[in-house]
C-alpha cells in the first residue's frame, strides 16, 4: 500500500445517519456545520466531509445552495480539502446524490462503492421520544432499506467525478466492494492509485473487528498492490480502538460526529473538534506519527487544489 509518513486525520461533521433527539451537539444550520468543520480543521483535520441537513428539522437533504454555503465559509477560514458526500440520505436517486460534484466540482468527494443492506432501526428502543417526528421514521424504515450503489449507478457517478476533476474517496463497506472497485478499474472508470476508506461496523456490513481490518488491507494489496492508500472509520463505540490500529499500520482515520457521538463511554462528545483532538493523541501517543497538514495531504493524494473547485 500507500504510505505517507504522517496521518491523515478526516472529520465527518454530521452525516445523515444520527438524528438531532441522539445528541444536543449534533450541527444542523449550514453556520454550525461550516463552524464544526472549521473547529475540526484547526484541531488537526485536513479532510472534512460535509452532509447538509434541513435547517428547521436537522433531516438530511442534498441541498445545493446549502452545500455552496457550508463550504464557502469553510474555504474562507481554513485551508481544510472540503470533501462532500454523494451517499445522500435514504431512498435518494443516484442523479440527487451526485449532483454535488458538477455543484462544487470538489477537490474529493464520497464515492460508496456498492449496494449494502443499512440498518439503524436497532437504534430505536434507546430513545422513548423523538424531538421530530421524521426520526423515528428514519429509523424505523431502514430494516427494509438497502443503499443502492449498482455496477450502473457506479457507470454514471465515476465518469462525473472524472469529468470534473474529484477524486472519489472510495467507501468499502464489505470485501465486495473491493472487487467492485477492482472490476472499474480494470473497465478504466477508475484510475490508480485509489484512496480507500473501509467503513466498518454498520449494521449491514463488515464487522468492527481488527482481524477484520487485516482482511481487507489484505484483500486490497492482493487487489491492487501498491497503487492504494486506506483509511478507517469504525462507526460508534469502534471509531478510537480501529483508528487507532489504522494509523499504527501506516494508515489513515475518521472521525466526527457522523460515525460517533460518544468521547468516552456513556459521555457525548461536545464537538467535531473534540473528537479529532482525541484521534490527534492516539496519533502521537499510541502510533508515533505526526499530523498530516492539508497541503501535505493534497500533494499524496494528488488532488487538483482549492482553486480548481467551484467553491
Amino acid at each position: 500500500m500507500r504510505k505517507l509518513d504522517k496521518t491523515i486525520i478526516s472529520c465527518a461533521v454530521t452525516g445523515a445517519i444520527h438524528t438531532p433527539t441522539m445528541s444536543p451537539h449534533l450541527p444542523i444550520t449550514a453556520e454550525e456545520i461550516a463552524g464544526e468543520a472549521i473547529a475540526a480543521a484547526e484541531a488537526g483535520a485536513s479532510i472534512v466531509h460535509i452532509h447538509v441537513r434541513d435547517e428547521e428539522t436537522g433531516e438530511p437533504v442534498t441541498d445545493l445552495d446549502l452545500f455552496q454555503q457550508v463550504a464557502e465559509t469553510i474555504q474562507a477560514e481554513c485551508d481544510a480539502i472540503i470533501q462532500p458526500t454523494t451517499g445522500g440520505g435514504p431512498g435518494m436517486p443516484v442523479e440527487e446524490r451526485i449532483s454535488v460534484v458538477p455543484e462544487l466540482e470538489p477537490e474529493m468527494a464520497s464515492c460508496n462503492m456498492g449496494s449494502i443492506n443499512f440498518g439503524l432501526y436497532q437504534l430505536l428502543p434507546r430513545f422513548d421520544e423523538f424531538e421530530y417526528e421524521w426520526e423515528r421514521g428514519h429509523l424505523a424504515s431502514s430494516r427494509d432499506y438497502v443503499f443502492r450503489n449498482t455496477f450502473e449507478d457506479l457507470e454514471h457517478i465515476l465518469p462525473t467525478f472524472d469529468a470534473h476533476g474529484t477524486l472519489p474517496e472510495l467507501e468499502v463497506y464489505d470485501v465486495g466492494h473491493l472487487y467492485n472497485a477492482k472490476h472499474m478499474n480494470d473497465r478504466g472508470l477508475l484510475p490508480t492509485p485509489l484512496h480507500i476508506q473501509f467503513v466498518m461496523g454498520i449494521h449491514g456490513g463488515i464487522g468492527a473487528t481488527s482481524k477484520n481490518l487485516n482482511h481487507l488491507i489484505d484483500v486490497a494489496e492482493e487487489l491492487f498492490g501498491d497503487d492504494f492508500s486506506f483509511s478507517v472509520i469504525g462507526a460508534g463505540r469502534h471509531e478510537f480502538p480501529l483508528g487507532t490500529q489504522a494509523v499504527s499500520m501506516g494508515g489513515n482515520v475518521r472521525v466526527g460526529l457522523e460515525d460517533n457521538l460518544f468521547i468516552e463511554r456513556g459521555q457525548l462528545a461536545e464537538s467535531n473538534a473534540e473528537l479529532v483532538e482525541k484521534m490527534v493523541r492516539l496519533t502521537h501517543e499510541v502510533a508515533g506519527r505526526e499530523v498530516a497538514t492539508p497541503a501535505e495531504t493534497r500533494e499524496f493524494l494528488g488532488v487538483k487544489g482549492e482553486a480548481e473547485t467551484n467553491i
